[in-house]
């Protein structure tokens, strides 16, 4: 957090001042409590002095407003705490969620695109770096932090459906990396991957995030990751509609047009006798080219976890639907 003149910004030592302007600024135009303000400058252990020692705090604000050529009387003396005046001149906070807001009007994805990018272009590094409030950090970055995340989140939908996805793979790398509970960027990273022909490196980052999220997490990809995986196993064509002014952008976990599975040739009531050679090569390039199974060298077969499982599961089907059978008979 800092402060500029236009010229020079000053980047904020920590100090109870510092958190004090945090309160305020995370705040603008609201008054905000002498309680909360106490609790983010010293914690839950509060001098006896913590209101004269506030108000010092406030002092000291306003005559580094002074130095550095801003209003002193931004900070004002409300019933109840303090106020901070401010607006998208005055505080990047302010002028990101006006840029978001100006940004869902535009009428056109390349127009929102740029206004978003506007927005992002606001935040300069991590969040309250300089800042050593436990309060802030826990109850006001977490949401801050998901404003920027679904922003970014929104940008790379624009580029995804607009074709730019070799453009975008840059972005969602680190983005994904930094937030690997974030599944959203993995599917747009995974999406991205496969939509450039690199298939492989897109299954490769479901393996990551999964394992990801099964050890660390102890639960499994979301319904909308696993669909995205089976449409690369595949090899499904993810192509977003081309752009123009009537482009319609799905919301997440929605936004991925899944085709169903190809069909299988009906199976056949054999009696005993074996499948004739050439619906078992129908049956074998359908699997194949579903993604389920991997042809290999010399004719052998590698079956994908999936079709592995369907299997363990009609088998046990049948078992327990033959069990009741014999039952029912006896």
């Amino acid at each position: 957090m800092g402060i500029t003149d236009g010229r020079d910004v000053i980047v904020l030592q920590p100090s109870k001042p510092a958190n004090l302007l945090a309160a305020l600024l995370l705040h603008p135009n609201s008054v905000v409590s002498v309680d909360f303000l106490q609790r983010v400058v010293w914690g839950e252990e509060r001098p006896v002095t913590a209101k004269a020692a506030l108000h010092t705090c406030v002092q000291r604000l306003r005559q580094l407003f002074t130095k550095y050529g801003i209003a002193g009387n931004l900070i004002e003396a409300v019933p109840g705490g303090y106020r901070i005046a401010a607006d998208a001149r005055t505080l990047d906070l302010i002028a990101f969620r006006e840029l978001l807001r100006r940004a869902e009007a535009e009428p056109d994805p390349d127009g929102e695109l740029r206004t978003l990018r506007a927005a992002l272009s606001l935040w300069h590094g991590p969040l309250l770096v300089n800042i050593d409030s436990d309060i802030l950090r826990r109850e006001v970055v977490p949401r801050l932090t998901e404003e920027r995340l679904r922003t970014l989140e929104r940008v790379f939908d624009i580029e995804l459906a607009l074709g730019r996805c070799r453009q975008v793979l840059a972005e969602l790398w680190p983005e994904a990396r930094s937030h690997p509970a974030h599944e959203h960027f993995w599917a747009q990273l995974v999406e991205a991957l496969h939509r450039t022909g690199r298939r492989a490196e897109a299954l490769s980052e479901y393996r990551v995030v999964k394992e990801y999220l099964q050890t660390e997490l102890g639960v499994d990809p979301g319904p909308a990751l696993q669909q995205l995986e089976l449409a690369v196993l595949r090899g499904d064509d993810l192509s977003a509609p081309a752009a123009g002014p009537g482009l319609t952008l799905l919301p997440p976990g929605n936004r991925h047009g899944l085709s169903p599975p190809p069909a299988i040739p009906p199976a056949l009531e054999s009696g005993g006798r074996e499948f004739p050679s050439e619906v078992a090569e129908d049956v074998l390039e359908t699997l194949v080219g579903a993604g389920l199974l991997e042809e290999e060298p010399e004719g052998r077969y590698r079956m994908h976890d999936l079709l592995r499982t369907l299997t363990r599961g009609a088998v046990a089907f049948r078992s327990d639907a033959a069990g009741s059978d014999t039952s029912s008979g006896a």
